[in-house]
């Protein structure tokens, strides 16, 4: 399948271990991985970015066969998690930041098309998360009010 904003059609991407089970060297009990994605989540960390400390310092290749459950999930258990999902959040930081370079390079036309394919692609992602709850039905996106809440 062809990507969304060009016609390129690349394979590269991340592939889940083959194994199905917890490979044999991994020392961690389920809820001590628990505790840690729980510490993390309070050093500000977000749930990618957690599964990243996770697989390269602690060794543990999947943290959701580990610990039996999604990080999400847990991070929600313990009232952690963010009110924005984090994908959605990455990309209204590219947007503000893309506005802010506009701001002093006016006439960067290839800037101005990121931005409008970003936005379009905020916009799927919130009318997706509205109609799934995690967004409340009310939420918009409006840039000047999201970047002094990000600021």
């Amino acid at each position: 399948m062809a990507r969304m904003h060009s016609r390129d059609k690349g394979k590269a991407g991340s592939k889940k271990p083959v194994r199905k089970g917890m490979p044999s060297w991994m020392r961690y009990k389920p809820k001590e991985i628990e505790l840690l994605i729980v510490k993390l989540a309070k050093e500000g960390k977000n749930a990618s970015q957690i599964g990243m400390i996770l697989r390269d310092k602690y060794g543990i290749p999947i943290a959701k066969k580990a610990a039996g459950k999604k990080i999400t999930k847990i991070l929600k258990e313990h009232k952690l998690l963010s009110d924005i999902p984090e994908d959605l959040m990455a990309l209204i930081k590219k947007s503000i930041a893309v506005r802010k370079h506009l701001e002093e390079n006016k006439q960067d036309e290839p800037a101005k098309r990121g931005l409008i394919l970003t936005e379009s692609k905020i916009r799927r992602l919130v009318k997706y998360y509205k109609r799934t709850g995690k967004l409340a039905e009310d939420w918009k996106f409006e840039p000047k009010k999201i970047r002094l809440f990000i600021e």
